[in-house]
């Protein structure tokens, strides 16, 4: 089994994309359980900072890594909180939480009642790369849109899932099974494309 060092600490995303990895037979091991620090993120655009990431832990660990970069991009904010969304809250003077960044969306989205002025689109972009000097890294983009609700709806995933609204299914990501998730998730849509390109250049001995 190859193993795989994720870029991140984050549980929930260790969750969905080992299930999502696992048709290839890889395992995933977090970073941190490996002693690496987090990298810094520098960069205002998705793909810049999960580069960043990526080599930064496929330096520090010898081993191929992947870095997931995704946000939330609201169309009536002209994209943000985009790479800032995990600090969301923050600006607004609460603590770095899922919940008070729930909170702080609803709140400077409440004056907008129309279901047009809430679309936002979650947007995940995965990279990989066999080493810190891959000169051709892996790079799928998946992108879920949807409304923001004015409450939260649902107890399943973590995020905006509870108030992101998928009108073709008719619930929020947090009224979803996983499996439902996972194939129609940002996150889902972008590890699809990277199980792929995973196929193609890494794993076909004719390539």
């Amino acid at each position: 089994m190859m193993k795989l060092v994720l870029a991140s600490n984050n549980a929930g995303k260790l969750v969905e994309l080992q299930a999502l990895f696992a048709p290839l037979g890889i395992e995933l091991v977090r970073q941190g359980d490996l002693g690496i620090p987090e990298a810094a993120e520098p960069y205002k655009t998705f793909v810049e900072n999960a580069l960043a990431k990526a080599r930064h832990a496929a330096q520090h660990s010898g081993l191929p890594a992947v870095a997931d970069d995704a946000g939330l991009c609201v169309d009536a904010f002209h994209g943000l909180p985009g790479v800032d969304t995990a600090y969301y809250a923050t600006q607004f003077g609460y603590p770095k939480s899922d919940a008070n960044n729930v909170k702080a969306l609803l709140e400077q989205m409440q004056h907008l009642t129309q279901a047009s002025q809430r679309r936002a689109a979650l947007v995940s972009t995965l990279v990989a790369l066999r080493s810190p000097d891959d000169p051709e890294p892996l790079i799928a983009v998946g992108r879920a849109v949807g409304q923001i609700t004015p409450v939260p709806q649902g107890e399943q995933g973590f995020g905006f899932d509870p108030v992101m609204f998928l009108p073709e299914f008719g619930k929020t990501f947090a009224q979803m099974s996983e499996a439902q998730k996972n194939a129609n998730s940002h996150r889902g849509k972008a590890a699809q494309q990277m199980l792929v390109l995973m196929r193609e250049r890494w794993f076909n001995p004719l390539a």
